[in-house]
C-alpha cells in the first residue's frame, strides 16, 4: 500500500495517521461537517468532506467513503474503530473496489461479528462458556422464558454488535421486556441490525482480554492480556496491562482460549478475545472484537509491539514481527478522557474547549483528536483523548497516574477527569493485595461524591455553509464554518455562569441533555407516574431516559427524530382532570 484512506474521525484517526507517517505511507482523512477543524484532518496528507452531519451520513456511507478512496487515489482502507470497523459488508465492498482492507477477512466478520456464532466456535475449540440462547430471541417473552430457566441476572445483547453497545443486564423479571426494547433500538442505531440473543450475566464479573495478531501465513499470537472492569454503562473508562491479580494458570487459560478461537475462525490482523471473570473463578468467553481496540495503547507500552504498524504490515502480506507472547515490560494504565460530566451521571457535555492542558514527563502518553480551542460535537462518541501512563510496576504507575491526572486541566466543557482522579485514590482499585472492582463498581460500590463539573453555555454552531466558487473557469465547492461567517463570540468559561433557574412549568417534560429524540415509549393521553421513564434521548452514541417530572397523563409537544439542546421542552404532564 501507498496511501491508506482513514475511515474514522478523532483521536483514532490521528492515530492510524501517525502510524501512516511512521509506515512511510500517506494518509486521506475524511470529515463530517462538524470536523472540518478536526484534528485529525490537520494530520492527515489530504483531507475530504462527507457533506453531512450524523453518523449515517458521513462516516457509516460506504458510497462516499470509497468515492473519496477513488478521488484521492487511495490504494488502502483502515476503519479505525467504532463506525464500520466490524461491518463485513464495508470490507467486501472495499475489496470489490480493488483496494486493501486493514482488517479481518470479512467471512471471519460475519461469523465472529455474530455473536451466536462466535459462541458456538467457543464450544467447539472447549472454551469456557456460560448458558445461553442458541439464536436470536424474537420478543421479550423468550427472554422472560430463559431468565425463569436459567436465572437472573442475565445479559441482553445485540448479537451484531460490540463495545458495549446494545448490552442491557436485567435483573429483575419486570425490568425485562423494556430492558430487551431498549438493546434492540441501540442495536438498530449504532449497527443498523436490532436482532439480540441472551444469556447468563456474571454478577460482579471482572473484564479481561486477550489482544492477539494473526498474519497471512497462518501465524496467531497472543500479545498479552488487559483488565477492562471500569466501566459505565458497558462502556470501558480505564484499562490496564497486564491483566492483575490473575493466576497463571488463569492467564494461560484465557491466552489458549483467545488463540484457539482465533485459529479455528481463520482469523488475519489485530483482534481481542474477551472474557468475563467471576468472583469464584468462574471464566467465561464474551465476544471477538474483529478490529482495533480502543485500549490498544496499553499492551503497546508493555510489549513494545507497535499494533497499528502491525496491522499494516499484515495487510501488506507480511510476516508477524514477533513470533511468541512478549514478556510484559512493566505496567501500564489508559483513562478514557471523555466529554461526561460524572457528576451528573456521566451525561454527555458536547461543546467548545476553551482550554486543553494535557500533561507530561516520564511514562505520560497522550492519544488526542482534540486541542484547545476544538469543538465536541454531539452526533459522535464523547471520547476526546486517551491518556496512558506507565511505570516499571504497578504501584509506579499508580503514581505517576495521580501525577499526570492533577496535571490534566480541561475547561468550557465537562470531562470526567474529576472521576478518574477519585478512582486512582480508591483502595479497591489501587489496593496492593487485592482488586475489587468489577464491571458494574461504579454504579454499585463507588460511594465518593465526584465534583460537579462546570458546564458551558450552549455550545456554538459547528455547522458549515456550502457555496460554489469559480476558479480558472471551474466551479468548486466551498465549505466554511458558519460560526467564521457569523463572528460568533464563544462563552468566556473564566466566569462563572449564573445556574439555570427552575422551569416555570415544573410539570413540563425536559431534555436531560443535548441529542436527538429518539423515541417515545408512551402515548399521548397515557399515564405515568412520577420517574417513569417515558422518553429515549440518544446522544454521543448513548442512550439517556427522560423521566416524568410527576404524576398525569402525558402530552406530547415535540415529535421523535428532531435534535434538542439540554432542557428543551418536549412535553408536559398533565395532573387530575
Amino acid at each position: 500500500m501507498k496511501k491508506l484512506l482513514i475511515a474514522n474521525r478523532g483521536e483514532i484517526a490521528v492515530r492510524i495517521a501517525r502510524a501512516c507517517r511512521d509506515y512511510g505511507i500517506q494518509s486521506v482523512a475524511v470529515y463530517a461537517d462538524a470536523d472540518i477543524d478536526a484534528q485529525h484532518v490537520h494530520q492527515a496528507d489530504e483531507a475530504f468532506a462527507l457533506d453531512g452531519q450524523r453518523p449515517a451520513e458521513t462516516y457509516l456511507a460506504i458510497d462516499k467513503l470509497l468515492a473519496v478512496a477513488k478521488r484521492s487515489g487511495a490504494d488502502a482502507v483502515h476503519p479505525g474503530y467504532g463506525f464500520l470497523s466490524e461491518r463485513a459488508e464495508f470490507a467486501r465492498a472495499v475489496i470489490d473496489a480493488g483496494l486493501i482492507w486493514v482488517g479481518p477477512n470479512p467471512d471471519t466478520i460475519d461469523v465472529l461479528g455474530d455473536k451466536v456464532q462466535a459462541r458456538k466456535i467457543a464450544q467447539q475449540v472447549g472454551a469456557p462458556l456460560v448458558a445461553g440462547t442458541p439464536g436470536p430471541v424474537e420478543n421479550a417473552a423468550q427472554v422472560l422464558a430463559f431468565a425463569e430457566q436459567h436465572g437472573l441476572p442475565i445479559a441482553i445483547k445485540a448479537a451484531f454488535g460490540g463495545g458495549g453497545r446494545g448490552m442491557k443486564v436485567a435483573w429483575r423479571l419486570d425490568e425485562v421486556a423494556e430492558l430487551f426494547a431498549s438493546a434492540v433500538r441501540e442495536a438498530e442505531a449504532a449497527f443498523g441490525r436490532g436482532e439480540c440473543f441472551v444469556e447468563q450475566f456474571l454478577d460482579r464479573p471482572r473484564h479481561i482480554e486477550a489482544q492477539i495478531l494473526a498474519d497471512k501465513h497462518g501465524k496467531v499470537v497472543v500479545v498479552g492480556t488487559r483488565d477492562c472492569s471500569l466501566q459505565r454503562r458497558n462502556q470501558k473508562l480505564v484499562e490496564e496491562a497486564p491483566a492483575p491479580f490473575i493466576s497463571e494458570q488463569q492467564r494461560q487459560r484465557i491466552h489458549q482460549a483467545a488463540q484457539d478461537i482465533c485459529a479455528k475462525a481463520n482469523y488475519v490482523g489485530a483482534g481481542t478475545v474477551e472474557f468475563l471473570l467471576s468472583q469464584d473463578g468462574t471464566l467465561s468467553f464474551l465476544e471477538v472484537n474483529t478490529r482495533l481496540q480502543v485500549e490498544h495503547p496499553v499492551t503497546e507500552e508493555t510489549t513494545g509491539v507497535d499494533l497499528v504498524i502491525e496491522q499494516l504490515r499484515i495487510a501488506d502480506g507480511l510476516p508477524l514481527s514477533i513470533s511468541e507472547t512478549p514478556t510484559p515490560r512493566g505496567h501500564s494504565f489508559e483513562f478514557r478522557i471523555n466529554a461526561e460530566d460524572p457528576g451528573k451521571g456521566f451525561l454527555p457535555t458536547p461543546g467548545h474547549i476553551t482550554v486543553f492542558h494535557p500533561p507530561s514527563g516520564p511514562g505520560v502518553r497522550l492519544d488526542s483528536g482534540v486541542i484547545s480551542g476544538s469543538q465536541v460535537p454531539s452526533n459522535f462518541d464523547s471520547m476526546m483523548a486517551k491518556l496512558i501512563v506507565s511505570g516499571a510496576t504497578r504501584e509506579q504507575a499508580i503514581a505517576r497516574a495521580r501525577r499526570a491526572l492533577a496535571e490534566f486541566n480541561i475547561e468550557g466543557i465537562a470531562s470526567v477527569l474529576p472521576f478518574h482522579r477519585a478512582v486512582m485514590e480508591h483502595a479497591d482499585f489501587t489496593g496492593a493485595d487485592r482488586f475489587a472492582v468489577h464491571t458494574r463498581w461504579i454504579e454499585t460500590d463507588f460511594a465518593d461524591q465526584v465534583t460537579l463539573a462546570h458546564r458551558s453555555d450552549t455550545p456554538a454552531d459547528p455547522g458549515v455553509l456550502r457555496t460554489f466558487v469559480e476558479i480558472d473557469g471551474k466551479r468548486h465547492a466551498l465549505g466554511l464554518p458558519t460560526a467564521l461567517l457569523q463572528g460568533l463570540s464563544l462563552p468566556d468559561t473564566r466566569r462563572e455562569t449564573t445556574p439555570a433557574a427552575e422551569p416555570a412549568d415544573p410539570n413540563a417534560v425536559l431534555t436531560p441533555v443535548a441529542g436527538n429524540l429518539y423515541a417515545w415509549v408512551v402515548e399521548e393521553g397515557d399515564s405515568v407516574s412520577s420517574g417513569q421513564v417515558i422518553a429515549v434521548v440518544e446522544a454521543m452514541k448513548m442512550e439517556t431516559s427522560v423521566l416524568a417530572p410527576c404524576a398525569g397523563r402525558v402530552r406530547i409537544s415535540q415529535a421523535a427524530g428532531e435534535y434538542f439542546e439540554a432542557g428543551a421542552v418536549i412535553g408536559r404532564i398533565e395532573v387530575g382532570d
